[in-house]
Parts: C-alpha cells; structure tokens; sequence
C-alpha cells in the first residue's frame, strides 16, 4: 500500500520564456543530483510521493502543460499542434541547460518523453515511460473518450485498482475552503481539456512509426489491471523500441506510482542507476 507520509512538493520554479517570447512555461523544481525531466499525464501536475522520492536522489524539473499553470489558461491556444508542443518541450530542456538527462512520463506525459527520445536522439541518456498513451490498436481501443466522459465520482475506480488506497483519495479530496472547490474544478476540467487537444480523441501522432529511432535505453511499466490504456501496449512499445525493458505490476491501475508506489519507485531507481 502507498506510504501516506506528508508529500514535500517542489521546493522552487522558474518561468521560462519560449516560443519567440509568447509563451511563459513555468518548470517545478526539487531536489539535487542528477537532472530527471518529468513529464505530468493529462490531469496536470500532481506532485506526489513518487516524485518527492525521485526528488532525494536527483534534481526533478517538472514542466507544466501550456494552459495547466493556475492564472495562465489561455496560452494553450499558443499551441497549434501536437508537433509544435515537442518543440516547446525540447526548447524548454534547452534553455534549462541541463546534461545527462533522464527522463520519466507518465501516461500523456510517457508520450511526450518517448516522442521527444524519437525526435531528439541524444536529448535523455535513459527514458522510464509509466504506462504511456500515443498508439492505438483496434482490438485495444484507449479509453481516452471514456475518461473524459465518465461522471467525476466514477474516475478513480477508472483509473486505479484500489481507489480506496490513501494516495488515491487524497489525490481526488476537495479543499477545505467551500470557496475554493469551484476554482479547484475548474481547474480539473480544464487541464484535462488543454489535454485534450492532444489525445481527443485517439492520442495517435504517428510515434510507432519512430520507435525505432529512439537509442536510450528505455523501460516501460505498466499496471497489469489498467483500463484507461490496456496492459498488452506496453509490448507494442517493447517492439518498436531496440533497446527497451518491460515491467508489468499485478493488482495495479494506471496510475502506478501511486497504487504500487514501492514497487515503482525501486525499479525505477535500479535502471536509472
């Protein structure tokens, strides 16, 4: 089960300006050691545990989809495509000036770090995809569609095994304040709909065909009883990829670091090692 001790979060950030200055990317940092880029799924920046403990062996850099920064929503429609998005990631690495990256995604954001590994070859010296979205079989559709339309009190039995786990229920809890539960939703919503502009309604941009050309060595993890994405894509991504591991976690949903917390963060370390 998660540890439910108290999560740190990021201890500073830094504003980044990009896109020929028309867009501020704000990039939360914590840490020291080596440089970890990681890259947030859909629902927006969530710092829990797993990166508080990724925080305590390297410096983690967590830049937020363009429209998920609180005051900042309309940028997202600065961003024109999914292509143009990879730019603004690569740019952003860049002028963060850091060597010897690793990277870690998870869902949405396991498809930007294996996309940008496929575009930018010598970009990360190790990748760690948690159960990444970007393919599509007809046979294993993703519930991209499904997420966003299952009712709100449905979506953590949608996206965990055991919804029940701490983790889970604070990651889903309101504030306090009746007042700000309004601004908290909406807040939601709306990253889930910048998102969106990527995945909806298949987030299919063409990455199997650059597999291949990702040369980090890669592993891939996945929760065996996931239903947003199926399980069976992770050998997908293990064909496609010449030098790629595959982990599958039992009784596990989607959001792994969360529901096998141990479990992740020791395999995680070990290939990052």
């Amino acid at each position: 089960m998660t540890n439910t001790s108290t999560i740190k979060g990021p201890s500073r950030e830094e504003i980044i300006p990009l896109w020929n200055g028309e867009i501020n990317m704000r990039v939360r940092i914590a840490g020291s050691g080596p440089a970890m880029v990681y890259f947030h799924p859909a629902g927006g920046l969530y710092w829990d545990e797993f990166l508080d403990q990724m925080a305590q062996h390297f410096t983690v850099y967590a830049p937020e989809l363009p429209g998920t920064t609180p005051g900042d929503p309309y940028i997202i429609y600065k961003v024109d495509s999914y292509t143009d998005l990879l730019l603004m990631y690569e740019e952003v690495i860049r002028k963060l000036d850091l060597e010897d990256i690793v990277a870690v995604g998870q869902s949405m954001g396991g498809m930007v770090a294996l996309d940008l590994a496929a575009n930018y070859t010598t970009l990360f010296s190790r990748v760690v995809a948690l159960a990444p979205t970007g393919l599509w079989r007809e046979d294993a559709p993703v519930g991209i569609a499904d997420l966003y339309a299952t009712p709100p009190e449905k979506v953590p039995a949608f996206l965990f095994q055991d919804p029940s786990i701490p983790a889970a229920q604070a990651m889903f809890s309101l504030p306090d304040d009746p007042e700000d539960i309004p601004m908290h939703v909406a807040q939601h919503v709306w990253n889930l709909g910048c998102a969106g502009k990527f995945l909806w309604p298949i987030p299919d941009h063409g990455l199997v065909q650059r597999l291949h050309r990702i040369c980090a060595p890669t592993l891939i993890m996945w929760g065996e009883q996931d239903q947003l994405v199926s399980s069976v894509y992770a050998q997908e991504f293990a064909n496609g990829i010449e030098d790629c591991s595959v982990s599958i976690l039992s009784d596990c949903g989607h959001i792994l670091q969360m529901e096998k917390l141990d479990e992740t963060v020791e395999q995680v370390r070990s290939f990052l090692d």
